[in-house]
């Protein structure tokens, strides 16, 4: 990926869909903020935007298994485990 000027003012969800649209162009996509599920949970760190859930849909994957899926999106957003993201559930449609 070509590096990509992002607005750190912008919210966690708004950014990971920047991040998510630029970089595999899906077909459909969800960004989720499931944080108020984990508020006191050991580990969250109870800042409103550190678990989210993604459902994408996007030709990118077609013809990977799950953990190279998986992989691809891990690492796209790898700048947002290093800003205080916690947890990522993905969900990725076939």
């Amino acid at each position: 990926m070509n590096s990509v000027n992002i607005n750190i003012e912008n919210t966690r969800d708004k950014r990971l869909l920047f991040l998510l649209k630029e970089s595999f162009s899906p077909e459909s996509l969800e960004v989720i903020n499931e944080s108020h599920l984990h508020y006191g949970h050991k580990g969250s760190p109870g800042t409103g935007d550190s678990h989210y859930k993604i459902i994408i849909k996007a030709h990118a994957f077609d013809g990977l298994n799950r953990v190279a899926a998986h992989r691809l999106i891990n690492d796209i957003v790898a700048v947002e485990f290093k800003s205080g993201l916690h947890a990522l559930s993905l969900k990725i449609i076939k």
